[in-house]
């Protein structure tokens, strides 16, 4: 007897209407509650797959890979901070906090961004000992919530990151359902346990640049004017928001793309707000172009959507410093992994499909803090899997940059790069591939 659920082929599905929309509206007329869920945008947007490099050819000379160095470091806080950061690859770890993730989590990002050199995030909530203790880099953010937040952890920090808005959300404060509030976590928020929190959407103590620029003062000094200070927006009006930004004195600016991931909120952000990350870093570098300040002393990080070098490469080309990765980094330490397929099918999913990190059940014993769950991931073996992975990363980036005859990354730059869609091309402001056209410049 066959088993095949599959429809009859003469029926037509819906584009507009397809199988998921339906289910949906079906939740949603059956519980009368909005969905919420984590990851990030999963309808197809402008990406970095539609632009191609320009490798070397009669007019360029390529590097060679075995032979000739490409460089991959970068200096972050090199405008005011006494102690900039020194990376030695242009690819860092994202805010995620303590609570969306589990202690074990934290500590297997902070030992792998330090086993190649990098920096990693703490997140909402404040930071753990583990992610202290691992991280030989450790960005502390600042968020609306204060959740956590406390000054003896800003000192124990090596830069700071002022966090505006989000990829996933930009207008939209944090959520923490009450499932995933252990004692640990609520003490260290200073709120109950088992009730869910819903982070501010905006900052307590400032309501615009000017406001921003005086407690980016006060961050500095009490600091010591040592730690190099981010300010990270998500990308919406990216350009007047990175010139605002730098304006209130960030030696940094994050732009987080739509594609950006989140630990949980409601599938209308994270789908309908936002735009996507290919044209966000052309804006944000435009803006640091115009404050002749690009690849200068206020350095420009964006994240969304980063998988692979050629993504690395291709957002450095446009004008990036450096990327921020998440749910690759999450990815990368063992989520949606087939050998939980059991698992997942348990919870009504499939690996690739799973993004229910709010519930607190994750298989991965990553985006949980359920003891017996959380014990599933080895915080060394996940460190190692991650460092592997940011490897590889750089190692991809390196290739692309040296066939463009470039011997750092940073020598990339959109001349090197040819659009394979019109949206791609006007988004990127580079050339539609086998022509001089570029969108809104003429012909």
């Amino acid at each position: 007897m066959s088993h095949d659920r599959s429809p009859p082929a003469h029926l037509r599905p819906s584009a507009l209407f397809d199988a998921a929309t339906i289910h949906e509206i079906q939740r949603a007329a059956r519980e009368g509650l909005y969905k919420i869920r984590g990851f990030g945008a999963k309808r197809a947007l402008p990406h970095f797959d539609d632009l191609v490099f320009l490798g070397a050819s009669v007019s360029r000379y390529p590097l060679e890979g075995y032979r000739e160095r490409c460089g991959t470091d970068v200096i972050l806080g090199e405008r005011h901070a006494s102690k900039p950061l020194h990376l030695q690859i242009p690819i860092t770890i994202a805010g995620m906090s303590f609570g969306s993730l589990s202690a074990n989590a934290k500590e297997a990002l902070g030992r792998g961004a330090s086993a190649v050199g990098t920096s990693t995030t703490t997140g909402d909530g404040g930071m753990t000992a583990e992610e202290r203790g691992h991280s030989n880099l450790l960005v502390y953010q600042l968020l609306p919530s204060r959740y956590g937040m406390n000054p003896e952890d800003l000192r124990k920090a090596d830069a700071i990151e002022v966090v505006i808005g989000q990829g996933a959300k930009p207008g939209g404060g944090g959520m923490l359902l009450g499932q995933k509030i252990s004692d640990r976590v609520a003490d260290m928020r200073s709120l109950p346990h088992d009730v869910d929190q819903r982070s501010a959407c905006r900052h307590p103590d400032w309501t615009g640049p000017d406001d921003l620029e005086i407690k980016i003062q006060e961050l500095r000094e009490i600091t010591g004017w040592e730690k190099p200070v981010y300010v990270k927006v998500g990308a919406t009006r990216t350009y007047y928001d990175t010139l605002l930004a730098v304006k209130a004195g960030a030696d940094v600016v994050v732009v987080d793309g739509m594609q950006g991931g989140t630990g949980a909120t409601q599938e209308c952000f994270i789908e309908h707000v936002g735009i996507p990350t290919l044209p966000a870093v052309r804006l944000a570098a435009e803006a640091l172009r115009e404050l002749g300040l690009h690849r200068g002393a206020v350095k420009l990080i964006v994240s969304g959507g980063i998988r692979n070098g050629a993504d690395v490469a291709k957002a450095v080309a446009l004008g990036a410093d450096a990327v921020s990765i998440g749910t690759a980094a999450l990815i990368a330490l063992g989520d949606n992994r087939p050998e939980l397929a059991e698992d997942y099918a348990k919870l009504g999913t499939a690996p690739g499909y799973y993004d229910d990190w709010h519930l607190g059940n994750d298989p991965a014993g990553i985006t949980t803090q359920d003891p017996d769950l959380e014990r599933r991931l080895d915080p060394v073996a996940g460190g190692e899997r991650l460092a592997n992975y940011l490897r590889v990363l750089t190692l991809e980036a390196q290739t692309l940059a040296r066939a463009c005859g470039k011997s750092h990354l940073h020598n990339l730059e959109p001349e090197d790069l040819a659009a394979l869609t019109v949206e791609a091309a006007a988004m990127a402001k580079v050339p539609l591939a086998g022509t001089d056209w570029i969108p809104g410049q003429g012909y």
